[in-house]
Order: structure tokens, then C-alpha cells, then sequence
């Protein structure tokens, strides 16, 4: 059964303070990334593999530091190295793979930093090791839930408002009135918030309750 993101954020907080002086690559680096897929409620050894060998377009080998097909890319560094130059380096791995297999994410990491880049949409979010519980649900890709974009004051939640507003007033032109509507339409705002939140589990149970189930 999936953990709720409430779950994996307590576990996230653990992780954060187990590993707050953690800052060697070649040393830690697995054990690491073992606690890290621990915190989603799944085994690293299940999805992802360490060391993945490429062969690079001028003929040289390296090794990825951990590789998950299709999905996650990490480069790993020792705690305080160059992040910037961690995704060049990423980036040269991606071009080695083949196409089938080519990552949608690139994490840089330093331990005690994570630079989480999406290469569909070019979004960067970079945060500190203690900051990972407040940031953890960016990993559910991992899980395979899909990514929802919302921007402070993102013009689609001012057409939301506009909507509940009519579904207001045309429930009340119908005859549904009084206090069963405005419980009504209180309602479906907070299922509408409990879906982008993840109080609801799983995420965009509401979403799918709507286009399944609803004509």
C-alpha cells in the first residue's frame, strides 16, 4: 500500500537529520540513495541501478550514479562541489543513453543540496537537505503520479472562482438554495484544494472521481 505524503514527509524529516553531516561520494553515496527511495515507500534495487555504464559521444566511458530508465538521471557529488558543472556532466551522460531510455529528470546532488532539474519543461527547483520533507512530494515522479503546475494568483484559479461563482447561481436559479448550497459549493472547494494538496490519497482522487465517473 503507497504511503501518504504526510508519511513520507515525517520520513523525509528523519532522513534529513540522519544524513545532515553526510558529504562523501564514493563512500555514502548508495547508502544514501537506499534511504532516499526508502522515504517513497519503495526499494532503490526495484527501480533504479547504481553505476550505469555509457559509452560517450567522444568515445569515452562513464558511469552514471544512479539511473532510473525513462525516468531519473543523478549525478552525485562530494558535499560543497559544483553543482552547475554536476548537471554539464549529467547532461553529457544523457545524450549517451539511448533515446528509449532517456530520462525526463536530472537531480545534481552534494549531500546536503539537491538541484532537480525537469527537462520537459526546463523548471530547475534547488533546496537545502533539511528543506527535503517541505519538497518531497516533487519526487512522485518516481512513483509515477504526474506533475501539476500552480503559480501564486495563476490566472486558472481566478477562472476556478469565476466558475463556482455560476454553478453557484445557477443552482440557486434551479431552486437549491440557502444553507445546502453554500455547503454545497464548500464542499467541492475543499475537495478541489484536498486534490492539489494531497490530503486526499491518492493525489487527484477528486480529479478522477469527476472524469470517470461523471458525465
Amino acid at each position: 500500500m503507497r504511503l501518504s505524503w504526510n508519511e513520507m514527509r515525517a520520513r523525509a524529516a528523519d532522513f534529513a537529520r540522519e544524513w545532515r553531516d553526510a558529504g562523501y561520494e564514493k563512500g555514502e553515496t548508495q547508502s544514501f540513495y537506499n534511504d532516499f527511495f526508502a522515504i517513497l515507500g519503495i526499494k532503490r534495487r526495484s527501480v533504479a541501478v547504481y553505476e550505469k555504464r555509457v559509452a560517450r559521444l567522444d568515445n569515452s566511458s562513464g558511469f552514471i550514479d544512479l539511473f532510473m530508465p525513462k525516468v531519473l538521471l543523478v549525478e552525485q557529488k562530494s558535499a560543497g562541489r559544483d553543482l552547475d558543472r554536476a548537471h554539464v556532466q549529467a547532461e553529457d551522460y544523457f545524450l549517451a543513453i539511448q533515446e528509449a531510455e532517456r530520462p525526463r529528470y536530472i537531480l545534481a546532488c552534494d549531500f546536503q543540496t539537491f538541484d532537480l532539474k525537469d527537462l520537459e519543461t526546463g523548471e530547475t527547483l534547488s533546496f537545502a537537505l533539511a528543506d527535503l520533507p517541505k519538497h518531497i512530494d516533487k519526487f512522485g515522479f518516481v512513483l509515477g503520479a504526474k506533475r501539476h503546475a500552480f503559480k501564486d494568483q495563476d490566472p486558472v484559479n481566478i477562472k476556478a472562482a469565476e466558475l463556482v461563482g455560476k454553478l453557484h447561481d445557477s443552482l440557486e436559479a434551479s431552486g437549491f438554495t440557502g444553507h445546502d448550497l453554500e455547503r454545497f459549493l464548500v464542499r467541492i472547494v475543499f475537495c478541489l484544494f484536498a486534490d492539489d494538496t494531497g490530503v486526499f490519497e491518492p493525489r487527484n482522487l477528486f480529479l478522477d472521481f469527476i472524469e470517470q465517473r461523471s458525465s
